[in-house]
């Protein structure tokens, strides 16, 4: 069994190597300065683990893990041009080093890569299984956007508006590495789970770090706020919040300021309902189901580890 820091490694490698194309420079140059911003490769280190752990070789999986990674970056580059995101991973976003055409065509030479890596492994279920999961994700990114013009998001709306957009990748990523080490459909449906629960939970740190996280970030401190975004820090507070201080976030919300002042006023509010624990304690609920999931995969609990230990760095992480 390899170590996270092993598959970490074995992944920068075989990013290192990985040829997406090179003419029109203007085509593929955004694209690889997209993969070269780095990021914590979660998605490849899943599907990696997840092969290993049910008794798979990694070298059986390294196309599928790049492959969801590359579509990972593409969902990212699109994702900032819809949210007129200025940093991605404290670097300027594609769209704002190049620009917003450039960005949306080297996005789609991404995706098509992405699905060529996929199909490199031969395996017809793990194809099935990321394009089900890839439109899913397509889903969850319009419901997003949809939100933005309702006043109305239910807390339940919310939680599922995350698994689409951000929870259902991660668990494909284990379910295929289990399907490429020729696990049982049982298994690799607990894995789905597993992955599909901790990816809840990640968003939802995500969500906590875009509010409170520092610079280290690598994202426009306060961007979800700043965007009105209705994030459960937003929807929970609503509904502990006195009625005149939820009127007041309300309004804070349908502003169109873009100042730190707006940040700093809408944190305030937060606070007062002591935010940060409520949402420590959700995804604490969801890490401990990922584990129960986990748990019932009918592997050595030694294989587990690097899995465990993984999901509890995702749920330790400052940025």
């Amino acid at each position: 069994m390899h170590s996270i820091e092993e598959l970490q490694q074995e992944i920068e490698k075989a990013m290192a190597s990985l040829k997406i194309g090179s003419r029109p420079a203007s085509l593929y140059d955004p694209a690889h300065y997209m993969l070269s911003l780095g990021g914590k490769r979660m998605r490849p280190l899943l599907v990696l683990a997840a092969c290993e752990m049910t008794g798979g070789k990694i070298n059986d999986a390294i196309n599928a893990a790049l492959g969801f990674e590359l579509f990972h970056n593409f969902t990212l580059l699109h994702d900032d041009i819809m949210d007129n995101a200025p940093l991605r991973r404290g670097k300027p976003t594609v769209h704002e080093k190049w620009n917003t055409s450039t960005a949306i065509l080297s996005g789609d030479a991404m995706f098509v890569k992405s699905v060529q890596l996929i199909q490199a492994c031969g395996n017809r279920k793990v194809m099935d299984v990321f394009l089900s999961n890839a439109l899913l994700v397509c889903e969850g990114q319009q419901l997003d956007m949809d939100f933005e013009k309702r006043e109305d998001v239910s807390i339940d709306e919310y939680l599922e508006m995350i698994t689409l957009k951000t929870a259902v990748l991660p668990g494909a990523c284990l379910q295929a590495g289990a399907l490429l080490a020729s696990a049982s459909e049982i298994t690799a449906s607990h894995l789905f789970e597993a992955g599909k629960n901790i990816g809840i939970a990640f968003q939802l740190k995500d969500d906590l770090l875009d509010a409170y996280g520092s610079e280290q970030f690598g994202k426009q401190t306060g961007g979800d706020i700043l965007a009105n975004k209705k994030t459960y820090l937003y929807l929970r507070s609503l509904q502990l919040l006195p009625e005149s201080d939820a009127l007041i976030l309300k309004q804070l919300y349908t502003s169109k300021e873009t100042g730190i002042q707006k940040v700093e006023a809408v944190k305030k509010l937060f606070d007062s309902v002591n935010i940060q624990e409520e949402i420590q304690q959700v995804m604490n609920d969801y890490f401990r189901l990922s584990l129960e999931h986990l748990e019932k995969t009918p592997v050595q609990k030694k294989n587990k580890l690097p899995l465990i230990n993984l999901f509890d760095e995702l749920m330790q992480r400052k940025k």
